[in-house]
């Protein structure tokens, strides 16, 4: 007989989203001693609830838990920002190009980047930048792929927080934000889905020169994008 996950009891889950928002926002930096004790006396409970929310939060990789160190935000470092970017691209253009094509209701990504426009400081940007990528694959019509996308939400936010306080890069992604948008609107799912690779891949290459390859998209018939043809063609 399955047996039904118990849900996170009100006070754990208190605790893991304020820690997750100030790990997501930058308040709380890579590398950063999370004690049990101080968090506690921070929001007013026992340690219980805090442990079973670190624990949380280390199953879904914003934190690391060591037998000697304790809890510390987890370090973003190339090797982390590629795997889980590789993931990204791979994956969530062809999301999208499904939302589109099944002419899936977009609202949701309009209302985030105007919330984003509005935002007063980087951590509205940021959460407004989240829910944006989001409205744009959850409606693919596939819950398992939608799911992956989801587990991989925080990690990403993650790396674009420590990103964005080195390489300021927010102007621009808003711009490839609204072309990637208004693609969709217009039904174009595979110019769509080329924009976000693009804008994916962008990000990578000017947050982090050191990885060796950032894969190319490919084109509507499934081969090389023009650009990866020809530096093919021209390859010895």
């Amino acid at each position: 007989m399955d047996i039904a996950p118990s849900p996170i009891p009100s006070r754990t889950q208190y605790v893991l989203e304020a820690v997750k928002h100030g790990i997501l926002t930058g308040r709380l930096r890579p590398g950063q001693p999370l004690v049990e004790t101080e968090l506690a006396a921070q929001f007013g409970v026992s340690k219980t609830p805090v442990r079973e929310a670190l624990k949380t939060l280390a199953g879904r990789g914003l934190v690391v838990m060591s037998e000697y160190k304790g809890a510390t935000v987890r370090t973003v470092d190339t090797a982390m920002a590629h795997a889980v970017y590789d993931v990204r691209l791979l994956l969530e253009p062809e999301a999208l190009r499904r939302t589109v094509t099944t002419r899936a209701d977009l609202a949701g990504a309009s209302a985030a980047l105007e919330r984003s426009a509005a935002a007063a400081d980087p951590a509205g940007r940021s959460l407004a930048n989240r829910d944006f990528h989001r409205a744009l694959y959850l409606p693919c019509g596939n819950p398992l792929l939608a799911g992956i996308l989801d587990e991989l939400r925080d990690q990403a936010a993650l790396v674009s927080a420590v990103a964005w306080q080195a390489v300021p890069s927010w102007e621009r992604e808003a711009d490839e934000h609204r072309e990637i948008l208004a693609r969709a609107l217009d039904g174009d799912a595979d110019g769509a889905a080329a924009a976000l690779h693009d804008h994916i891949a962008s990000f990578v290459r000017r947050a982090f020169p050191d990885v060796a390859e950032v894969p190319e998209r490919p084109d509507a018939a499934g081969g090389l994008a023009p650009g990866a043809a020809r530096a093919a063609e021209a390859a010895p």
